[in-house]
Parts: C-alpha cells; sequence; structure tokens
C-alpha cells in the first residue's frame, strides 16, 4: 500500500500495474530535466556566439593595421625610385600590412638596371604590394606601366588607360608577363575594360573597377599572401540593419619639400625653362654693376635647370646650342644693339628647343607648345628688347656722344683690377684700368678712354697719359 501526494486520506493497493506507471513516470521526469539541460547548454552556446559576433561587430577599423599609400606621380626618376623604396622599408617597421602604390605616370628615366632592381625589390617585398592606377584619368605608360606585372594586387580605376610598355624588362631571366594583351600593350594603350578581359590586373573584385583608395583597401580585404591574410574592412550593422564596411585607415607618403622640388626640377618643360632662364639672368648680371639678385636668381635656376636635364634623356647637341646661342646675344647685348649675333643666337635657341630630349617608351618628351611659346617668346623679348635698353638706360647718358667724359675724375666703387666699376658724377660705369695700374676702393682716378660701354681710367698720381697734354695738342 502507499500513500498517493496530495491524497493522503487515500488508500491505494501497489500493484505491479501501479509501480510501472510510477516508473514510467520518473523516466518521463528524468528526460525532462536532460531537456532543461540541453536547452540550457544550447542557449548558453548561442549566446557566446551573439557576444563574439556583437565584439566583433564593434570592433573599429580603426583597430586594424593601417595601409600605406605612396603616390608615384610624374616621370619615375631617381627620387620616385628612392621614395618607392624608403616606402617598403618603412612599411616593414612601422606595422602596415600592405602598400599600395599609387601610380599616374608617362614613363621612367632611369637606367634599365635600376628600373630591374625596383621591380625586383617590388616583387619580393616582406609587405604585400599594390599597384592602383588611378584615380580617373591617370595613366601608367612605359616602365611605370610594368609595376603592375610584379605587384601582389593591381588595379585600375574607371578611365585610366595602361600601356606604350616597349619591350618587357627580364627579370630572373624570365620576360615580364601581361598576358595576351602583351603584344598590343607595347605599342599602344588600353582602358580598364579591356586590361580587365585580357588578365593584366591581378584584381579580384567588382568588374566596376576601383575609383578612389578606399575601394582599393576593400578589395584588399581577405587576399592572401604566404602566411599572412589581410584584414582591412571591418563590417558593422547600421539602426537600419544594413551592413556598413568601414575600411582601415589608409596612410598617405608624398615626397618632402626638398624631394619635390627636385622631382618637378626634372621634369621636361621645367628643367627647360630653368635651364634657359637661368642663363638669361646671368648673361643679364653680367652687363650690371655688382652682383644683384638677378645674378642669385640665375644662379639657383641654373643649378636646378642643370640637374634637370641630367636627370631626362637630354640631347647633348641641344644643351651646347642654347650655350652658343647665349654666347651670340652677349655679343650684341654689349653694345646695346640687337643685330646678326641676336638672329643667330634666336636660331640656335628654336632648334635647340624643338630638339631638347629623346623619346622613351611610353612618352616621347616633346615639349608642348605652351611651354615652346614661352621660352622663345621670354628669350626674345629679353635680347631683342629688354637686355639692349636696359644697357643703354644704365651706361649711357641724354647727351649724344661721350667723349666729353675724357678727363673726368672719378672715384672707384671697388677695386679695379683690371676691371671694376668706377662712379663719375654720380652715375656707374663698367670700367678698366688704362694699362695695369689697379685702384682701390675709394681710390681718386680720372677717364682716359672709352670702349663702347667701358671706361679707360687711370689713377690720378702716377698715370701714364695725361689728358692736360691732350687738350693742349687740340688747343694748337
Amino acid at each position: 500500500m502507499c500513500t498517493c501526494a496530495g491524497y493522503s486520506n487515500v488508500v491505494i493497493d501497489e500493484s505491479p500495474t501501479v509501480r510501472l506507471l510510477v516508473v514510467v513516470r520518473s523516466v518521463n521526469e528524468l528526460r525532462s530535466a536532460w531537456r532543461w539541460v540541453l536547452s540550457l547548454t544550447l542557449f548558453g552556446t548561442l549566446f557566446g556566439v551573439v557576444l563574439s559576433g556583437t565584439a566583433r561587430a564593434a570592433e573599429s577599423a580603426a583597430d586594424l593595421a593601417p595601409v600605406d599609400v605612396v603616390a608615384v606621380s610624374g616621370l619615375l626618376d631617381h627620387v620616385l625610385v628612392n621614395a618607392i623604396h624608403d616606402s617598403l622599408e618603412r612599411a616593414t617597421e612601422n606595422g602596415a600590412q600592405a602598400v599600395v602604390l599609387q601610380v599616374n605616370s608617362h614613363g621612367a628615366v632611369v637606367a634599365e638596371s635600376e628600373m630591374r632592381e625596383l621591380l625586383t625589390e617590388i616583387r619580393d617585398a616582406e609587405v604585400p604590394v599594390a599597384v592602383w592606377v588611378g584615380p580617373s584619368n591617370a595613366r601608367a605608360y612605359g616602365w611605370s606601366a610594368q609595376m603592375l606585372a610584379v605587384a601582389d594586387v593591381s588595379a585600375m580605376a574607371p578611365g585610366a588607360r595602361i600601356g606604350l610598355t616597349g619591350k618587357p624588362l627580364v627579370l630572373d631571366g624570365e620576360e615580364l608577363s601581361f598576358g595576351s594583351a602583351g603584344m598590343k600593350l607595347r605599342s599602344t594603350t588600353i582602358g580598364f575594360d579591356e586590361a580587365r578581359e585580357a588578365g593584366v590586373l591581378n584584381y579580384g573584385g567588382s568588374d566596376e573597377g576601383v575609383p578612389v583608395v578606399r575601394n582599393m583597401l576593400l578589395a584588399l580585404d581577405g587576399l592572401t599572401f604566404g602566411d599572412r591574410q589581410l584584414d582591412t574592412v571591418v563590417e558593422s550593422t547600421d539602426a537600419n540593419g544594413q551592413v556598413v564596411r568601414d575600411a582601415t585607415t589608409a596612410r598617405f607618403f608624398k615626397l618632402d619639400v626638398l624631394g619635390q622640388l627636385m622631382h618637378t626640377a626634372a621634369s621636361p618643360p621645367v628643367a627647360y625653362l630653368l635651364f634657359a632662364f637661368g642663363l638669361a639672368l646671368l648673361l643679364f648680371e653680367m652687363f650690371t654693376a655688382g652682383v644683384g639678385i638677378a645674378g642669385v636668381v640665375g644662379a639657383v635656376f641654373t643649378v636646378l635647370g642643370s640637374y634637370g636635364l641630367a636627370e631626362l634623356p637630354t640631347r647633348p647637341i641641344a644643351v651646347a646650342l642654347i650655350l652658343l646661342a647665349m654666347l651670340a646675344f652677349a655679343v650684341d647685348v654689349q653694345v646695346g644693339v640687337p643685330r646678326l649675333w641676336t638672329g643667330v643666337g634666336l636660331v640656335m635657341f628654336v632648334a635647340a628647343s624643338f630638339a631638347m630630349y629623346r623619346p622613351i617608351d611610353g612618352s616621347n618628351l616633346r615639349l608642348s607648345w605652351i611651354t615652346l611659346i614661352s621660352g622663345v617668346a621670354s628669350i626674345a623679348l629679353a635680347f631683342i628688347v629688354g637686355m639692349p635698353s636696359m644697357v643703354r638706360t644704365r651706361f649711357a647718358t641724354p647727351t649724344i656722344g661721350r667723349e666729353w667724359m675724357v678727363g673726368l675724375e672719378g672715384q672707384a666703387v671697388g677695386a679695379v683690377d683690371p676691371e671694376g666699376t668706377v662712379s663719375v658724377k654720380g652715375a656707374k660705369w663698367r670700367a678698366r684700368t688704362n694699362r695695369a695700374t689697379p685702384l682701390n676702393a675709394g681710390e681718386s682716378c680720372r677717364v682716359v678712354g672709352i670702349d663702347g660701354v667701358t671706361l679707360e681710367v687711370e689713377p690720378l698720381e702716377g698715370g701714364a697719359r695725361d689728358y692736360r697734354e691732350m687738350r693742349k695738342g687740340k688747343d694748337h
């Protein structure tokens, strides 16, 4: 017999059937308990997954390792090559997970051996290197385009073009390959769509290209290079339930002030104009008394222009023609009137301007019409109008003829040994001693002759010629 719970006044026989029901009830209760345990376990697992996902979603893009973006703009010269080299070294030291070279270049003017070293360095870099031809309307021509063939990732912006590569360079005995478009790229250019179809680009993103840097960062996410996987994107959900993709931080690097100055000086139009204008200013300074701002500026321009011409594929005959042209200009400047030599100088200068540079793969480097007109017109005006007028104004007087100056006394502004500057009646004149008799600064002198715009002078004491004797002869 047993007493049922809740029914203390009821007595039930403990028959086999009743015992069987009790056992079944116990089993059911045990199963129910196990269901609760399993449910709690499953709930805990799911809760952990949710927490993990929430933690991942809350992670900021700023927590990811940055990507270095290096601007490669203009002809690839020694300055830019060194900048790329430094950027790859810097990326291995400052924790960058990749380097993006933003290319807009019409070719390279470095030696072939130096270009091969650069391509090898990009290919074997410790960090993944991506080459992006952008933004829209950017160009990658000549050897600059061959960086696409060695980069881990290569992409283009819509509207950008690549090509004119010439013969691909050889690295480690193998010629660089651009896929089925290799032969076409040697002599022409293609846009993004054709480059993508021909397999030129090593890029797994959408068919819309990479219009801005942010798209390049999104495209790098999840790519694996050796044992390294790039993590450049953090996904989160906004208030509307939309997935938002935030890209990692992009650190932009450009040339420093000195590097930018030297890189600009090595551009074809700037190097040409600096060199020509610098020589013109130095020639101007030769016909003025003392050293002024024109001489300093001319010297700086000439040095920068010479550096630029040395970096570029300049024809030596063109440089020689410009120097000869300046010499021809000087012949007429010293007499204050443009004559035959001025015309000869202009012809040589124009010929040098048209033949200044040799072509390279990707660009013929021919000066634009704006640059040519600016250079030739400026030089023509300077030596036909400007400098002759300056010489006449500085070394002439309103009186016709200067023979009346013979016999006047003056004072040496500086040492005249044998040439220098003297002051006569408050005006400064270029002068030289009559014979090798030097004058010290501040010493009195006498004008004994005139040669063009140069006065021949001698000391008041000890002069070899006596102007008074000359005047006595004229009186008789």
